[in-house]
């Protein structure tokens, strides 16, 4: 925590919700559907914040790249379709890092 950091204190409900402070969402960009992960720590529980990447999103991303694959060199083989998808993950890990 910062030093000058103010303090915040929540109140765990009867059905164990606790409200996360709107400074610290914010600070976090945790909204609503936000993933946490949670886990007690000696006389601590830490939650952070869990980024799941979009399936969807990367699939419609691959089957674009596949889509204009062939619309260049016609049809592809199992082999070339595999290397749109290798090559897709790849660079996507080296933006990653």
């Amino acid at each position: 925590m910062a030093q000058n950091e103010k303090t915040d204190v929540t109140v765990v409900s009867e059905k164990g919700q606790v409200v996360i402070p709107l400074k610290i969402r914010k600070k976090l960009g945790i909204g609503p559907k936000t993933k946490l992960v949670i886990y007690g720590y000696q006389d601590a529980v830490i939650m952070k914040k869990l980024e799941v990447p979009d399936v969807t999103k990367e699939l419609e991303e691959i089957y674009e790249r596949i889509n204009k694959k062939i619309e260049k060199e016609g049809e592809l083989s199992n082999e070339e379709i595999n290397e749109v998808i290798h090559d897709y993950r790849a660079k996507k890990t080296s933006c990653e890092v």
